[in-house]
């Protein structure tokens, strides 16, 4: 759970901090997650569920999603393709490339002319180089006709996947 401070009229307490503190490291891995996190916190898990729903709609918590570890499901090759594509076109081709298996996320970033003319990028992960570079030409290939250019930029080592962390 990746939590931001931003500043939203919501105000925390004491207990959405609570919250944000036993799940920040992850959720647990039971069928029924927010019952084992209210058990733990003492509270009624409607509540959590409701604190949680309300922090989210106040952009406190950004989104809730898993965070695979790429390299321990045997993907050992990752790649930041970046496209060049027109500013107009960015959030339907950036739907369309987000929706392609190999790609765990894909967003639109500004581009900082003359040295970075691009605006779409996409995680891509493969078992080694050879497939990335092989996924990418599917992309280039979605992208023909309106793409002006693209890189790859391969991953050199494992950064870490947290979010934001708050202490106790």
């Amino acid at each position: 759970m990746n939590a931001v401070l931003n500043p939203s009229p919501y105000q925390l307490d004491a207990i959405d901090r609570q919250i944000i503190i036993a799940t920040q490291s992850g959720l647990p891995l039971v069928a029924q997650p927010w019952d084992a996190v209210a058990e733990q916190l003492g509270l009624d898990p409607d509540e959590v569920v409701a604190r949680v729903a309300a922090m989210q709609e106040h952009n406190v918590i950004r989104r809730i999603g898993a965070v695979p570890n790429h390299y321990a499901l045997g993907y050992r090759a990752n790649g930041m393709s970046v496209w060049n594509v027109p500013d107009d076109m960015v959030a339907e081709l950036g739907r369309q490339v987000g929706d392609l298996e190999f790609v765990s996320h894909c967003y639109e970033r500004p581009r900082h002319l003359p040295l970075w003319p691009y605006n779409l990028f996409a995680m891509v992960h493969g078992y080694n180089r050879d497939e990335v570079a092989d996924h990418v030409k599917v992309i280039a290939g979605m992208l023909r006709g309106v793409c002006r250019g693209h890189d790859v930029l391969y991953s050199t080592r494992i950064l870490k996947k947290t979010g934001l962390r708050i202490g106790e």
